[in-house]
């Protein structure tokens, strides 16, 4: 007894993991394409890197230690040319030896070592945007594998309708072929008609599933027959939404950058303080008539101011105003083509709200004719032919009505793309 109650039990978790289904949300496949895609991992890096690049810029306010050695041999020393009467002084050999160690603490730079981190981080940053528009691009990928993937399901929906009429139509026929006011032919008719069904259901399923293979590579998920894509919401505002793309970070960062290279320039003229110590071994020291080996050491304030930068600093200037209004008009320019597109989504919106309400009508309409071309195809009023054309333009009728909805839900879903909320 024990014994079947464990294999019933195992029995009906296979059976469940069997039927298991798979859902979906747009949202989801967004998230996990950007999981999955292998640009992200170049956020990480960014990342990583400009930690280390602006850590690096800021130690160069950590003392600067510099050793050097030096060993000589030259060919005339200095030499009093005068004689002292009893006084011997020794001249300095002529090969001279120092090891002398260098110790220099800034104390003020003029701003260059805040400058050149201002440009660190807005370089990063920009390469950051860069990559975050990249990532945009997957998205519009995903939007148009998973409305496809939903306008598929309505065409294979609509498609298995259609059969279903068809087959109802089939048995009213050959009952009225039974009853001898239908023909062979016209029964024919309408089963070749079933036999074309079929084809085109063979044809969306494959489409469904390339495009369904597609999705499982942008988010790294194996999906099946089983899969359920859930439909957006349909609610949504005609106004109009602040624009909040990457670009516009890009521009921004790339103003930033303008703007703290413009201060390295600033900062180049003007005048910089540091503490210096110096100490060494070596023969002569300080005292050059002093002549063998012994420690020496020097400390003071040093200020230097280099005039040489002042030669291009308004052409710097200029070239950074110039940079500015490139950079400015590389916005403008995105802002406008931005807003051609948000203006023919919207445009096409109400056009599909219209289309779609006219569709509503129009079926209502072939539903009725089609009714009564069946009522006349039994009779043998018409022919099959003549009814198929009826049968055909309802299901083209209720198909245009699912093309359009679906169209509308990706014209939505593209206005939150192209402002990027």
């Amino acid at each position: 007894m024990k014994n079947i109650l464990t294999a019933l039990t195992i029995s009906a978790l296979c059976a469940s993991g069997a039927f298991a289904q798979t859902k979906l949300t747009l949202e989801e496949c967004y998230s996990k394409a950007r999981e999955n895609y292998p640009l992200i991992k170049q956020k990480e890096y960014i990342v990583k890197s400009k930690d280390f690049s602006v850590n690096n810029v800021w130690k160069g306010y950590f003392p600067q230690i510099t050793i050097s050695g030096q060993a000589t041999y030259q060919s005339d020393v200095t030499s009093l040319p005068i004689a002292i009467p009893g006084m011997k002084i020794e001249s300095l050999t002529k090969d001279q030896y120092k090891a002398v160690a260098d110790i220099s603490q800034v104390i003020y730079d003029g701003g260059i070592l805040s400058a050149q981190s201002g440009i660190q981080k807005a370089s990063f940053a920009i390469d950051d945007h860069k990559v975050e528009a990249e990532l945009l691009k997957v998205k519009d990928k995903i939007n148009q594998i998973y409305f496809g993937i939903l306008l598929f399901n309505e065409q294979l929906i609509q498609t298995d309708l259609l059969k279903k009429d068809l087959h109802a139509s089939l048995a009213k026929l050959n009952a009225a072929l039974q009853n001898g006011t239908a023909t062979q032919p016209n029964v024919d008719v309408l089963k070749a008609e079933l036999l074309k069904a079929d084809q085109k259901e063979i044809e969306l399923k494959s489409s469904r599933k390339t495009f369904r293979d597609m999705l499982g590579l942008f988010i790294n998920q194996q999906l099946d027959e089983s899969l359920i894509l859930e439909q957006p919401a349909a609610n949504f505002s005609m106004e109009k939404e602040e624009i909040n793309r990457p670009e516009l970070k890009l521009y921004s960062s790339q103003e930033e950058m303008i703007e703290s290279q413009n201060g390295l320039t600033l900062a180049k003229i003007l005048p910089k303080t540091n503490l210096f110590f110096q100490g060494g071994y070596g023969k002569p020291t300080l005292n050059m008539l002093r002549n063998e080996f012994d420690w020496y050491y020097m400390a003071g304030v040093r200020l230097t101011w280099s005039i040489a930068n002042l030669y291009t600093f308004g052409n710097e200037n200029e070239m950074a105003r110039l940079n500015k209004k490139s950079v400015e008009a590389q916005k403008e320019t995105f802002l406008l083509n931005t807003n051609l597109s948000l203006k023919q989504y919207q445009n096409e919106i109400e056009k599909l709200n219209g289309l779609i309400s006219i569709d509503e009508q129009i079926i209502e309409i072939r539903i009725s004719v089609k009714k009564a071309a069946l009522a006349q195809l039994e009779n043998g009023v018409i022919t099959s032919n003549d009814f198929i054309r009826e049968l055909t333009s309802e299901d083209q009728a209720k198909l245009n009505l699912a093309v359009h909805k679906t169209q509308l839900l990706l014209a939505r879903q593209n206005i939150k793309l192209t402002t990027g909320n």
